[in-house]
């Protein structure tokens, strides 16, 4: 089968042909991939960011990336009984144990024994992944692969971080969310779906900014250097309760925290670049901060639902899977529209 692997750090992927995965135990699904979908943490790996952590957890190269996947069930072990060969499935990033406390408590995406496809094991930018029955959903009827491939991350953080926003986002709040790309899009419909709140939406783009109003956005604004005044007028000069940071990076999450007003929360979403906030202004604000990992299975399964519903749609631009340089080198600009979403040559509609 065709993979997108990653042989050397700050180089781009090379298509290679690699053998099928096998169900080897009795919990092992084989995907067949209909679509795998981009995302920046595919760049941060590229460009070595990940190297140390690879190094201290065994991780040799080449291997293949992906964490985004969503195709229809190709194998399965003795054991499984929740998918058939032919379902139409998403594939939930983390391949978890079942067992453990955090398991156990509903929190998976912090599973002990917790493996993660695409990160440290080979991923989804292939013709076949190998997963867990613990970690396949069914899609609602109608919905195929190509369209919510990339809710198995960019959908699912989104989710997990906007369902805990929600709890302090009542009517009359504000929420802003930095960045309407293609996690950011999906929050913002997410906000929309499960809160009453007012949504402002801060991006350094013009296309994004549209795209923003297109789906729901109350307000948006030009991330220009004026970002924090203006959001700071859109609500009554005292910022607002929740602070949803997609980028959190290049210097976005020095101005974000800014945006927030005094005992409200900054969620920061997005990685790559470094806090400095005095104690001080912590305690006398009173403010959180809240980091977050993807989501959990039962956060993709909700999500799933509203997929369903039609609630919560992906804005993505699609590439063949041998064409994934591409997609990359359009991320890193700025020239992708909405999500990359990468298709296998073998994939059906």
């Amino acid at each position: 089968m065709k993979a997108a692997r990653l042989h050397n750090y700050n180089e781009y992927l090379h298509i290679d042909e690699v053998d099928e995965p096998k169900a080897t135990g009795p919990l092992d699904v084989i995907v067949m991939i209909g679509a795998s979908g981009l995302c920046r943490t595919d760049l941060h790996l590229k460009d070595g960011d990940f190297k140390e952590i690879h190094e201290a957890e065994g991780v040799e190269l080449p291997y293949t990336l992906g964490h985004e996947s969503a195709g229809w069930v190709h194998e399965v072990g003795s054991a499984v009984t929740n998918v058939e060969i032919g379902d139409a499935v998403v594939v939930h990033p983390l391949i978890t144990c079942g067992l453990c406390r955090p398991c156990r408590a509903g929190d998976d995406m912090h599973c002990v024994e917790g493996v993660f496809p695409g990160l440290f094991v080979d991923g989804g930018h292939a013709d076949f992944l190998k997963t867990h029955a613990r970690s396949v959903i069914k899609l609602p009827e109608g919905v195929a692969p190509k369209d919510i491939a990339a809710h198995a991350d960019a959908g699912l953080t989104a989710y997990h971080a906007v369902k805990k926003a929600a709890d302090i986002l009542y009517p009359g709040t504000r929420v802003v969310v930095i960045g309407a790309g293609g996690l950011g899009h999906i929050a913002v419909q997410c906000l929309k779906a499960l809160t009453p709140a007012e949504v402002v939406v801060v991006d350094r783009l013009e296309p994004a900014l549209e795209l923003a109003r297109d789906i729901g956005a109350d307000h948006t604004v030009l991330a220009d250097g004026n970002e924090v005044n203006s959001v700071t007028e859109l609500t009554d000069g005292m910022g607002a309760e929740a602070v949803i940071d997609i980028v959190a990076e290049q210097g976005v999450e020095k101005v974000a925290p800014q945006m927030v007003r005094d005992a409200g929360t900054y969620y920061v979403v997005g990685y790559g670049g470094a806090l400095d906030i005095p104690t001080q202004e912590i305690i006398l604000r009173e403010i959180s901060i809240v980091g977050n990992l993807v989501g959990t299975y039962n956060d993709l399964a909700e999500l799933m639902t509203l997929a369903g519903q039609g609630q919560v749609t992906l804005h993505t631009s699609e590439y063949p899977l041998d064409a994934i340089n591409d997609a990359m080198v359009d991320l890193e600009n700025g020239d992708l529209r909405g999500r990359g979403i990468l298709i296998p040559e073998g994939a059906s509609a």
